[in-house]
């Protein structure tokens, strides 16, 4: 089966008519791009027409002709052949004693002309829609172990995921070793991925996938796609993380480097915060710069704090939208990632901040937020019309057009056991005490890539769970055994804790041919993080091994720098990934005097734990770290499978209204009510106050609760 991939095409009916006859061949496998790849040439961007790379035929680049004269083809076919040609030069991996050793073809399809004939001369092809047919079959070559790297080649994504750094491995079983061969492996989009990039739509596109299901780099993609084909398009990309910044410098110049040859265009492209503020052109942001084509009022996070307490960003970007009456639209395209952190109202906000057709992408993570069971659906987040009519809503067309909705339900990143791990312990699947959090829909599960094992997915049945080879590729956890993949570490002390720690860094730098850069070390508790990794840093420097705290002893937009260990919170964390992670005080994350936090330091672990590529270590303290260990083994137990019985509707709603959001004002009644309430219950176990002496009423509201409790 053929899968296409809809990019953008001045050839729309040839187009369509190339794809309808490809995806109807039962027997040819590949993918086949329309308006994909861009080459880059010493004379600007060179888009090809169509692209069809296939295991068993190679790869065939057509020239799509849209009326019925095919004049020039020749002279066209030999341009395209010789640039393709010399960009696939370019990869050793391609190459075989000087030639190239994968099957080019370049052949015109002309579906309106009237020749019926599929050779003219000994090397140019003329295709109508039933010799194209025919043709296929006669294209064949021996090199088919060559189709992966062919692959990555056209996808732009060769240097993804290869380090700064040369790796130089002593043993072919380190894990230097072992993480130089994973990351050649994950060198190649899957046709979700390739459609989230080429496709784009005439207005909003939404990109929903896991933790590692390769956002960030399919928006990187996607910016360097939409500038090389429109150069005078206003871009903006923005997201929640401004660690995030670098990554998005470094994988957008390198993309529209390779589309191009030229680097991008800073004043088409920019970078910018979701909030931003007055000052240098680092410091804008997509609210700010609304402020100020509008003329609506700014609020600074301060401002904001005292303005609207707890809802900052929701509250500043809902008045600046009441404000603008008729806002002044500015880009021509809107990326956004880390959607499922920002208010409806920020999104909205960059829908009306865009001309016509407002094409706005959101991507997001179903998961990383998990004390909101899912985004709002498009109706809900961007509005309606004066019809009452909504101004956005979700489509997906059978064929021949661009999807708006796509999941990307495999996860490159992290292997099964961890994902599994990470999900296990947000929701507290094994949890004595129960779960902690949970979907609205029982179809998420599904869509970011679980399958049912046993049971169903409906109220109060038993249901096992579990990722299939498809969704969570074998390859990610066939490198090391599971017990190395992913460990719990119990301490007495933070002291012993610090001391293990250390010593373990230093072993992955002198032993295991990690670079410092692959080692990330992470406190959930983003309060407490420049304290609680004092110690260990001052232990690795007197090993003489340098370490950074992300955004304190470097820039905010800067994650990793060179020859350092990373120390972070959870929150600058997000969006990053490295080889070796370790998360410290996980103790921490196991449970809240407060049942209202407890889903928030769930969700700390979870999105700690999915930092990692390759191996995590979760270190903790005490008697908690142990309680959570012992949860860790009932998953290893369950062979990483999620065995639980499905919470009835009732249920559902009881977590949410424990797992709600509150503002910080609401934060701090609570915790002074639970606070007076546990000194009347003190009072009164003293003997000091009696039932008798409480009001009529709050004695009768007492009886109710405790009668509904029993």
């Amino acid at each position: 089966m053929v899968e296409v991939i809809w990019g953008s095409s001045s050839k729309p009916a040839s187009s369509r008519r190339l794809a309808e006859i490809l995806e109807a061949a039962d027997d040819l496998e590949g993918t086949l791009y329309i308006g994909y790849p861009i080459l880059g040439t010493p004379s600007g961007a060179f888009p090809i027409d169509a692209t069809l790379l296939s295991p068993e035929h190679g790869i065939i680049v057509f020239d799509v002709v849209e009326g019925r004269d095919p004049t020039d083809f020749q002279q066209r076919q030999d341009e395209i052949y010789t640039k393709v040609k010399s960009r696939l030069m370019q990869f050793p991996n391609l190459v075989q004693r000087r030639e190239l050793g994968v099957e080019l073809t370049v052949a015109t399809f002309a579906p309106a002309t009237l020749v019926k004939r599929f050779d003219v001369g000994p090397d140019y092809h003329l295709l109508d829609s039933a010799s194209l047919r025919d043709f296929i079959p006669t294209i064949s070559w021996e090199n088919k172990q060559l189709y992966p790297a062919l692959a990555s080649a056209i996808q732009s994504l060769s240097t993804i995921r290869r380090g700064k750094k040369k790796r130089e491995s002593a043993r072919p079983d380190s894990r230097g070793a072992k993480l130089r061969r994973l990351e050649e492996t994950i060198a190649n989009l899957d046709v979700n991925q390739g459609a989230a990039v080429i496709e784009t739509v005439p207005g909003v596109q939404r990109i929903r996938g896991l933790a590692g299901s390769g956002k960030t780099i399919v928006l990187a993609l996607k910016v360097a796609y939409l500038h090389a084909q429109n150069p005078e398009w206003n871009i903006a990309v923005t997201f929640n993380t401004r660690s995030l910044k670098g990554q998005f410098e470094r994988l957008i110049t390198n993309f529209v480097y390779e589309q191009t040859s030229e680097e991008p265009d800073w004043d088409k492209i920019e970078i910018v915060n979701a909030w931003g503020a007055p000052g240098s052109s680092d410091r804008t942001g997509i609210y700010y710069k609304f402020c100020r084509a509008n003329g609506t009022t700014y609020f600074d996070f301060k401002s904001a704090q005292e303005r609207f307490p707890g809802k900052e960003f929701q509250g500043a970007c809902s008045l600046a939208l009441k404000e603008a009456i008729n806002p002044q639209p500015f880009y021509d395209a809107i990326l956004v990632d880390e959607a499922q952190d920002f208010p409806p109202e920020f999104l909205r906000l960059c829908y009306r901040f865009l001309k016509e057709p407002k094409r706005l992408v959101y991507a997001y993570d179903e998961l990383q937020n998990l004390t909101n069971a899912s985004m709002l659906p498009p109706e809900d987040i961007f509005g309606r019309d004066s019809q009452n009519r909504p101004l956005v809503s979700l489509t997906n067309s059978s064929s021949g057009e661009p999807r708006q909705d796509i999941i990307l339900e495999k996860c490159y990143r992290n292997s099964r056991p961890i994902l599994a791990t990470a999900h296990a312990l947000g929701f507290g699947i094994y949890r004595t005490a129960g779960l902690v959090q949970f979907f609205d829909q029982h179809d998420l599960w599904l869509d970011v890539g679980y399958e049912i094992k046993t049971g169903s997915l409906s109220d109060d049945q038993r249901v096992s769970l579990h990722r299939t080879d498809r969704t969570s590729p074998r390859f990610l956890e066939s490198h090391s055994p599971i017990d190395d993949i992913i460990s719990f570490k119990c301490f007495e002390t933070t002291e012993a804790q610090d001391e293990w720690l250390a010593g373990e860094i230093e072993k992955n730098l002198k032993e295991d041919d990690l670079l410092p850069e692959d080692i990330v070390v992470i406190n959930p508790d983003p309060l407490k993080t420049r304290k609680a990794v004092a110690r260990a840093r001052s232990l690795l420097f007197k090993k003489e091994i340098n370490s950074t705290l992300a955004g304190v002893s470097s820039s905010p937009d800067v994650f990793f720098e060179n020859d350092a260990i990373t120390f972070t919170g959870i929150f600058r964390a997000k969006g990053n990934e490295a080889a070796m992670v370790y998360i410290i005080n996980a103790n921490d994350c196991y449970d809240s005097y407060f049942p209202v936090l407890r889903a928030r330091i769930r969700s700390q672990l979870f999105t700690a734990i999915t930092r990692s590529k390759a191996w995590v270590r979760v270190l903790g303290v005490g008697a908690d770290m142990k309680t959570l260990a012992r949860e860790f083994e009932t998953i290893k137990q369950n062979d990483f499978c999620l065995n639980f019985q499905y919470p009835n509707e009732q249920k559902r709603k009881e977590l949410h209204i424990i797992n709600r959001d509150m503002t910080h004002d609401e934060k701090k009644s609570l915790v002074r009510n639970i606070s007076d309430l546990g000194r009347i219950l003190d009072e009164i176990d003293l003997g000091t106050v009696t039932l008798e002496d409480l009001p009529q009423d709050i004695q009768s509201k007492l009886q109710k609760i405790i009668g509904k409790m029993v």
